[in-house]
């Protein structure tokens, strides 16, 4: 759920709290899959399409989509929906 703490001037999801979310499910991923600690080493191609208004709720999906010697690649996806009327978009 998005809280208005969360969210910027405009009223709505400030972009450094959603790479956060973003993080630890990629965290998460990382972590179930190697099953020791990991940390991470880079961010790449982060694209917000749509704003989260304060209010919805948002549902992260990690996934890991490449594993090498010691290193994986993990996709998160963040999905709003509005309560409400059920809307969702990616």
């Amino acid at each position: 759920m998005v809280f208005p703490e969360q969210s910027n001037h405009y009223g709505t999801l400030f972009g450094g709290h959603a790479l956060s979310l973003m993080g630890k499910a990629a965290f998460v991923a990382a972590t179930r899959r190697a099953r020791c600690a990991v940390v991470m080493a880079t961010s790449d191609k982060v694209a917000f399409h749509e704003p989260v208004r304060v209010g919805e709720l948002v549902e992260l999906t990690a996934e890991v989509t490449r594993v090498g010697r010691s290193s994986v690649t993990v996709t998160v996806d963040m999905v709003a929906e509005t309560l409400v009327s059920g809307e969702r978009r990616l």
